[in-house]
């Protein structure tokens, strides 16, 4: 009996993968700190551009004949929308002998509740002395309006109670007249139609008398709440300070403008989808990360360890080249100043062993407009590379978009691939793969320039059976001699990419 086994499917990645947001928004640091930067300006700029108009400040304490210790401010909010009314705000201007529109004047003052009785009026002027003049004549109308209402709220609830007071009158009128109409000798079963007339009476007198108290209270109280009603902060011209106001203005600009950078840098981030992190990139091409060098030369403190990473670099690619059967080429993409400059250290390592020729295939002047010194390798385009006959030569391309994809065997039958992190799409990727696999030109492995130094991901690639397959049949070339190099190749398998971006993973 046989049996079938089905190999696993591997894990799907994650549809968002929040390590590679922060490292490719963490990269883009020049353009929020920037933004942040320019939002600091602004907000300095408007301190001094746009300064604030003259502002009076007053504080009125506004008493209310429902005040109680559990309002939830209701009251002093009612306060503040009586006080944006143009009746309020002509009466102010009346005051002022000015002739400006009260709906014009609403837009210079507002009012706010600090409390449930104590309202901030602030009001901007041409000048302190006419913002002050505004503040006062617009307290004090606030104040004359809250009197008058309050006192023909009062009037009203007394004339009220009066009026049912004397409707209470005339009933007892009725009442003490139909006992003064019954004579004493009268029947005795008319006797308790006689006691709830007085019943009756009795509860009259009292409800006249509740009313005269209510009425007497409610004119009371309106003394009470005039007197109240005042202005407990005179109106004064608010201080303005330029520094303070430029500080305050620019540190909030700072914020805004990180916030909207750092924005803006995760939605082009996740846009552009470009893999920044070395297991995206090694997953992306097929191969491993076998290297890494800094886009520049770095700081003066990390120029030795920069120099000795590049010299490891040069020396594993000399003794790659050195013990390859087959002619090996260096491929960038986003980095093709860097690689002209690992080409020309790979040509002075390989010169100790005799006469060493770099084939051309950059798209610009790094290697071919360069001025020669004494000892420099020779540089011959790609035109001329078959007629060459140099005892080693390496060629340097591109894979960038535009790259002629069948000229890359005159450079090389195998490659080493030098990538910027984050440059490439993941889309560009895939297709650099999938072009290399299609013109039969196995990747070495994978020089990454610009690395984030806080990237602890691994760019190794586990399940790359073709590699160890292709190491094989490099040692069995080398075997058989150099002169006798085998022309069958083990079969190599391309990295499973997906035919679009929709189906990426």
């Amino acid at each position: 009996m046989t049996t079938s086994t089905t190999p696993e499917r591997p894990a799907a990645a994650p549809l968002f993968d929040l390590q590679a947001l922060v490292v490719a928004v963490r990269r883009r640091r020049r353009l929020w700190c920037a933004m942040a930067l320019l939002g600091l300006l602004a907000g300095a700029a408007m301190a001094v551009l746009l300064p604030p108009p003259p502002t009076a400040v007053t504080k009125v304490l506004v008493a209310h004949q429902e005040d109680q210790p559990n309002d939830t401010g209701t009251l002093i909010r009612t306060d503040v929308a009586l006080l944006g009314t143009t009746r309020i705000a002509g009466k102010a201007l009346q005051s002022l002998n000015s002739r400006e529109k009260p709906e014009d004047f609403l837009r210079d003052y507002r009012g706010t509740g600090l409390t449930n009785n104590l309202l901030q009026i602030d009001v901007t002027g041409d000048s302190e002395a006419e913002a002050v003049a505004r503040a006062k004549a617009l307290a004090d109308a606030f104040v004359a309006d809250h009197v008058r209402r309050m006192r023909e709220t009062a009037k009203a609830e007394s004339k009220a109670l009066l009026d049912q007071r004397d409707r209470v009158r005339k009933e007892l009128a009725e009442v003490n007249k139909a006992i003064g109409g019954r004579s004493p000798g009268s029947a005795p079963e008319s006797s308790a139609s006689t006691e709830s007339l007085f019943a009756r009476r009795a509860e009259l007198n009292s409800r006249i008398a509740d009313f005269d108290q209510r009425a007497a209270e409610a004119r009371t109280g309106t003394p009470r709440i005039i007197a109240g009603t005042q202005i407990v902060d005179a109106p004064r011209a608010v201080p303005h300070s330029l520094p303070r106001t430029a500080a305050t203005n620019a540190a909030i600009g700072l914020v805004l403008g990180l916030v909207l950078g750092l924005a803006v840098s995760a939605v082009f981030t996740v846009v552009a989808d470009r893999p920044v992190l070395r297991r995206e990139i090694a997953a992306n091409l097929g191969a491993s990360v076998i290297a890494e060098l800094p886009r520049r030369s770095g700081r003066l403190w990390q120029r030795r360890r920069i120099r000795a990473a590049r010299t490891r670099l040069t020396a594993s690619l000399a003794r790659t080249v050195r013990g390859s059967a087959e002619p090996v080429s260096l491929l960038e993409l986003g980095c093709a100043r860097g690689t002209s400059v690992i080409a020309l250290d790979l040509a002075g390592e390989l010169a100790a062993d005799g006469p060493v020729a770099i084939i051309d295939g950059l798209p610009g002047p790094q290697l071919a407009r360069r001025r020669p010194k004494p000892g420099d390798p020779t540089v011959i385009s790609g035109d001329h590379a078959a007629a060459a006959q140099h005892e080693r030569r390496f060629g340097v391309g591109s894979v960038a978009p535009g790259t002629v994809w069948t000229d890359l065997h005159y450079l090389g039958t195998q490659t080493v691939l030098v990538v910027r992190a984050g440059h490439g799409s993941a889309a560009w990727l895939h297709t650099v793969a999938r072009q290399l696999a299609d013109q039969r030109i196995p990747v070495i492995g994978v020089v990454l320039i610009d690395p984030d130094p806080r990237d602890r991901t691994d760019g190794t690639l586990w399940d790359g059976l073709h590699i160890a397959l292709r190491g094989h049949g490099e040692r069995l070339a080398r075997r058989d001699g150099p002169g006798q190099l085998r022309t069958e190749r083990p079969p190599m398998w391309a990295a499973r990419v997906p035919d679009s971006d929709q189906e990426a993973r």
